[in-house]
């Protein structure tokens, strides 16, 4: 599974041993940054008990190793917006 933006990952040391204490997380982007095969570069914010961003971070982590608790909502569909008549401009009058 590949994060996507918006995603809330629980990060622990299945993820890389700097997480010796686990981590929630979510995703702003993936970085297309050259690593390992199965590593990734995550830009996102760290996450306290009640969900609030505390820190923003850019981890690495394996990918096998995440596991997501909350992915993130699906993309809203565009809405078309009706076309606008035009003005009907008329010759002022000045003084």
């Amino acid at each position: 599974m590949l994060p996507r933006s918006g995603d809330v990952l629980h990060v622990t040391r299945a993820a890389s041993v700097q997480f010796f204490r686990p981590i929630m997380f979510r995703v702003i982007r993936v970085l297309d940054w050259p690593t390992y095969d199965g590593w990734l570069w995550l830009d996102g914010y760290e996450l306290n008990a009640a969900g609030d961003a505390v820190n923003r971070r850019s981890i690495f982590v394996l990918q096998e190793g995440l596991r997501q608790v909350q992915a993130a909502p699906a993309p809203r569909q565009h809405t078309v917006r009706t076309a606008r008549r035009p003005v009907v401009r008329t010759p002022v009058r000045v003084g």
